[in-house]
């Protein structure tokens, strides 16, 4: 069975424990995951949240930068930044 269809076929539980495993580094038995455990996990919860076409609020990693007027907080770290050289002259 390929990836994809690894994540097509995967149901919320297994995604919730491989999140909650991600989260914590270990396994619900408490063993911590590997490095490379780690990674595969969290690729398959990404490509889960993907999949479903999850909202970008429930998804993980997720940083909520609005204020309470509806702006937002700080600056969008996907847009460039303008930098500004000074000198003395």
């Amino acid at each position: 069975m390929n990836f994809e269809k690894m994540i097509e076929a995967m149901t919320p539980d297994v995604y919730n424990a491989l999140k909650r495993a991600v989260e914590l580094g270990k396994w619900p038995n408490g063993e911590r995951l590997s490095q490379e455990q780690r990674e595969t996990s969290m690729r398959a919860v990404i490509a889960y949240e993907h999949v479903r076409e999850m909202p970008d609020d429930q998804r993980i990693g997720y940083i909520d930068r609005t204020r309470p007027d509806g702006k937002q907080h700080g600056c969008d770290p996907l847009q460039p930044e303008t930098l500004k050289i000074l000198t003395d002259q």
